[in-house]
């Protein structure tokens, strides 16, 4: 289980990325709002358009949910949760904590969770 000065470090990793990803999220959609203001005088133009719009989109959605992670992990720590896997209740390692702060899983659950994701998606 990791110590409070590990918590404390790793809450304050998790606090940089959630400012670092708010401010690339705001550029994203302000990025989407210019390109809607182009003028299209072309299918290629158009097409330039949508890829654009579509590329921002996408990169803008993984950030948020990203954020949300973050924003559980917060929540985690300041209810004393943190560090417990969302499925077995066990102590994710530090190691894992430390690769990616807003685990919810330990390594053994993260593996069934993703083998479950991969079954739902074949169906």
């Amino acid at each position: 289980m990791a110590n409070k000065t590990q918590i404390d470090e790793l809450k304050a990793i998790l606090l940089e990325r959630k400012e670092n990803l708010s401010k690339s999220i705001h550029e994203s959609i302000d990025n989407i709002g210019q390109l809607k203001d182009q003028d299209l005088n072309d299918d290629l133009d158009y097409a330039d358009f949508v890829s654009d719009s579509f590329t921002e989109g996408m990169i803008a959605n993984h950030q948020l949910d990203e954020l949300k992670q973050i924003e559980d992990a917060l929540k985690k720590i300041n209810n004393g949760t943190y560090g417990i896997c969302d499925m077995c209740s066990v102590n994710i390692p530090i190691g894992r904590l430390k690769a990616k702060p807003f685990a919810r899983y330990c390594t053994e659950c993260r593996t069934v969770y993703e083998q479950e994701m991969q079954k739902r998606a074949k169906n």
